[in-house]
């Protein structure tokens, strides 16, 4: 959460002086090609129109946007510092995705032991750049701010620690990038946005796909013989854009009951409302489980449709299989991306599975009554998809 940055009277008023602000702090005006403003356009209008913030809310909204543009222009110049950034194509990336708390993150955190693998590092995402050696992070000014904003946040919301961890050294989600462009998801989950939830519906993430796609090989251009590990549960919706940047990836699409993994998302998105809005909790909370319910309903439906043009490039892997036998299941995946497992890598993540560190910071308790529906409601958009792949009570 980024207080640092004084809030306008009028978010939509003030598209000028977000590109000042910015271009002060990145030291340039390049935002790179303008098919970010419409995006940008809407979502100010919507923060006037929509939520219902608190003043410790509009600060926190605003330094959220700021720090997606400033992302964004950081790109655009590195980019411009380092001609030939984009001279290796990326190649076979293995690329996790599924519906949200299906065990994504557990498992991208569990591959990204392997040395082998290269990944999108949470203060990368935040101020994109080409990889510096590790040992030299933390004298980098970028690294010590995405520090202090992981901290604020959990400050703040205290719960969203149990519930899903990031810190500015670890593998994070693509989806940082992809806001970016201000066609995304994730505009819709941090506070009330059903007027930028509507337009954001009817738009294409292509020109936000290419952005991204630029973004993965600036970071990874000191590097670009490594393999590439990513992850982002909105893949989901978008299978099509993704293997139209890459051709040749290797998905895992996880999957879990859904009665169970989206009242956990709701839970995980409702841990800022109190800090973000006034009021309204309850009210929220059922409006956005329905909403998740339909927009995940959909993503699988998408993305069966997407499979069917690509057979043998996606591999399901089961929540409960992954929690019953978790080196079971790395070694299904290591098969199907033609890749062995060294002896000190199969250590490294048998010490990783015996530690659980995704339990370590307390249990994320949530229960779908409280957001006014029942698991029959939540299941039945996903009758087929559940049959096809056993998640009755997974």
């Amino acid at each position: 959460m980024d207080l640092t940055y004084d809030p306008p009277a009028a978010f939509r008023h003030a598209l000028d002086e977000l590109h000042d602000t910015v271009a002060a702090e990145v030291g340039g005006d390049d935002f790179g090609p303008d098919d970010y403003l419409p995006g940008l356009k809407v979502l100010l209008q919507s923060m006037d129109y929509d939520p219902h913030f608190s003043e410790r809310g509009r600060r926190a909204a605003w330094g959220q946007v700021v720090g997606a543009l400033r992302g964004r222009a950081q790109a655009v110049r590195s980019m411009r510092e380092n001609p030939g950034f984009d001279a290796a194509p990326i190649t076979a990336p293995v690329v996790i995705t599924g519906v949200p708390r299906t065990g994504t993150t557990a498992l991208h955190r569990l591959l990204a032991v392997d040395a082998r693998f290269q990944g999108l590092q949470t203060w990368l995402l935040d101020s994109p750049m080409p990889r510096p050696p590790q040992d030299t992070w933390s004298s980098y000014p970028q690294f010590q701010k995405s520090v202090a904003v992981v901290e604020a946040r959990y400050a703040a919301a205290p719960g969203k620690r149990a519930a899903h961890h990031v810190a500015a050294e670890e593998v994070h989600e693509c989806c940082m990038l992809l806001r970016q462009s201000f066609v995304s998801n994730l505009w819709s989950c941090g506070w009330t946005a059903p007027t930028y939830d509507a337009w954001w519906q009817c738009q294409s993430e292509q020109p936000a796909y290419a952005h991204y796609y630029r973004c993965v090989q600036l970071i990874g251009s000191t590097e670009p013989e490594r393999r590439w590990l990513l992850k982002n549960p909105g893949h989901l919706h978008h299978l099509d854009l993704l293997f139209a940047i890459f051709p040749d990836a290797k998905v895992i699409q996880t999957h879990r009951d859904p009665a169970r993994a989206i009242p956990s998302l709701v839970s995980l998105l409702m841990q800022s409302h109190p800090v973000m809005e006034e009021g309204r909790a309850e009210q929220r909370g059922a409006i956005m489980l329905r909403r998740e319910v339909a927009k995940w309903a959909d993503a699988v439906a998408r993305a069966d449709k997407v499979r069917a043009a690509h057979p043998g490039k996606v591999l399901d892997v089961r929540h409960s299989d992954f929690h019953r036998d978790p080196m079971r299941v790395v070694e299904e995946i290591y098969a199907f991306i033609g890749m062995d497992i060294p002896q000190d890598t199969r250590a490294a993540l048998a010490q990783r599975i015996a530690e659980k560190p995704e339990l370590a910071r307390g249990e994320h308790r949530y229960d779908i009554a409280d957001y006014g529906m029942t698991r029959e409601e939540a299941r039945a958009p996903f009758a087929d998809y559940m049959q096809r792949h056993g998640l009755a009570g997974n």
